[in-house]
């Protein structure tokens, strides 16, 4: 069956939902994006890391490998989308032992893969990024990673998605057809939308805060920081204007609210960790929903003849975007549905 003769109804307008209807538009299928636009997708509210290695801890090799494949994916993904990404690389730091133990054991982890990241001192670390506090002790160099404004990117994508002839609309497509097919893209909702997906995918939300350099405060930090704070992990990633600060991760299923132990958290743990951030505007704090699963792998298959999974990201929606999307692609043009 050609690609021109299936239609695609794609029900979720984030990242992955719209990297989707993107290059399966763009490969000649008649799609269609159906989305509920919530303030508290997890696409909208993310620091856009793309950081497998960063990430990886032991037990989840499988998502690292798929996560590394996806990084490889990235450069040409953002510049078919015209999307600058940030090269600066991650800086991983330790403020207590404790934390500087955790960090000891993912550098072990990584070199027993084979991969390397570079262990630095307090000293080193502040001469790389000078805006680090006192109470850096340590930390670990990982130029390898990238980051993306996740807002340009959903524009962005938006944008090629309208440009290679997907339609939007606001009703929820699940027709019975045959030459239809359903892709469940729509993060932690998935859950609700097919009876399979209903023990495999829940919502995890976490909470984001959005900080603005004000005149006279120290510019943005160079590269992205993700740090351990008396146990607690935080990450700042910088924007042009300021940072995106989190994130915080309860088990609170569709619970919207921005709790003020969560804001304190992330204020508290970013001053440790970059005193400078004490003279930013706060100008957004927000709540959003990442698609949690069993394993956190993401489910991306068939599930029954003529509906499709790619859902259950948790963490790494926009990291693999690409490759969900080009797995995606995969199953439609064979329509291994049988």
């Amino acid at each position: 069956m050609s690609a021109l003769a299936v239609q695609v109804a794609v029900v979720g307008g984030g990242v992955v939902g719209l990297s989707i209807a993107w290059l399966a538009a763009r490969d000649g299928f008649a799609v269609t994006v159906s989305d509920d636009s919530s303030p508290h997708g997890g696409s909208w509210v993310a620091g856009g890391m793309l950081a497998p290695v960063t990430e990886a801890w032991p037990g989840e090799e499988a998502l690292l490998d798929l996560g590394v494949r996806s990084l490889d994916l990235w450069p040409r993904f953002a510049r078919d989308l015209d999307v600058e990404l940030h090269t600066g690389g991650t800086l991983a730091v330790a403020v207590d032992r404790a934390d500087a133990q955790v960090l000891d054991q993912l550098a072990a982890h990584l070199h027993g893969l084979g991969r390397t990241a570079d262990r630095l001192t307090g000293r080193e670390l502040r001469r790389r990024e000078p805006g680090l506090g006192p109470s850096v002790r340590s930390g670990l160099s990982v130029p390898g990673d990238l980051a993306v404004d996740n807002r340009s990117l959903l524009t962005a994508l938006r944008r090629a998605c309208v440009r290679a002839g997907a339609v939007f609309e606001e009703r929820r497509v699940r027709a019975p057809d045959p030459s239809v097919v359903t892709v469940i893209a729509a993060g932690a909702w998935s859950g609700e939308l097919h009876d399979e997906l209903k023990a495999l995918v829940r919502p995890v939300k976490g909470e984001i805060l959005r900080l603005t350099a004000r005149p006279g405060a120290l510019p943005p930090p160079r590269h992205v920081v993700r740090a351990h704070v008396e146990g607690r992990q935080v990450y700042l990633v910088p924007r042009h204007d300021g940072l995106v600060l989190g994130a915080t991760q309860y088990e609170a299923g569709f619970d919207p609210a921005v709790t003020v132990g969560g804001v304190r958290d992330l204020l508290r743990d970013a001053e440790t960790v970059l005193p400078g951030v004490a003279e930013y505007a706060l100008t957004e704090s927000a709540a959003g929903f990442r698609a949690g699963s069993p394993d956190n792998l993401p489910i991306i298959r068939w599930l029954e003849p003529g509906v499709l999974a790619a859902t259950g990201h948790h963490r790494n929606g926009v990291l693999l975007a690409p490759v969900t999307a080009h797995r995606v692609l995969d199953l439609l043009r064979t329509r291994e549905d049988t």
